[in-house]
């Protein structure tokens, strides 16, 4: 069993439950998914890119990712449709968990003038979405094999019903908010 996982049900769980006041257990919001999202804008000029985004996103999800199609050709961008710009991943259950441990104590703090995380990215339904300006900070990654630098998306869904929940449910997690005040 992951070590978030069983944290959750030993000991958040329980906590959350007595703090919200919830009557069924089924109330506590819990996380369901957790959705990695790498553009690659290179990819136009070079299609060995998006493969080498696809293994860095492998190692560190640790499942194999799909590839984003372009649905429309642009001109101004040299995109084609059905040219392939991206790779993504969708993590659920022990997978999820796992990459949400390593992401929250091995590669946040790995950060340069890392500050803690904005607690204004919740979408309004509890989900959060965050940045990452390079790949680099996952200790899969081996620095001397890294042809280009990615940036990532990283989504992660709840089931709370606000984002205070939401924030509450990370925040147990020890997801890094900055504090009250500061940029």
């Amino acid at each position: 069993m992951a070590r978030l996982l069983e944290q959750y049900t030993s000991t958040i769980h329980p906590q959350l439950m007595k703090d919200g006041g919830y009557k069924n257990k089924l109330e506590v919001p819990r996380l369901v998914k957790i959705v990695i999202n790498m553009g690659v804008g290179e990819a136009v000029s070079d299609k060995k890119m998006v493969d080498d985004a696809v293994n860095a996103l492998t190692l560190i999800a640790g499942q194999k990712p799909i590839q984003t199609i372009a649905k429309k050709s642009i001109a101004q961008f040299k995109l084609r449709e059905g040219m392939a710009v991206g790779c993504k991943v969708t993590l659920r259950g022990k997978r999820m968990y796992e990459f949400l441990d390593r992401l929250v104590n091995i590669a946040m703090p790995r950060q340069r003038d890392f500050r803690g995380l904005s607690d204004k990215s919740f979408d309004g339904r509890g989900n959060y979405a965050m940045g990452l300006k390079e790949h680099l900070i996952f200790p899969e990654i081996d620095y001397d094999k890294v042809v280009k630098m990615w940036g990532m998306d990283i989504i992660v869904c709840t089931t709370a019903k606000t984002d205070d929940q939401a924030r509450e449910l990370l925040k147990a997690f020890n997801f890094p908010f900055r504090k009250a005040g500061s940029k």
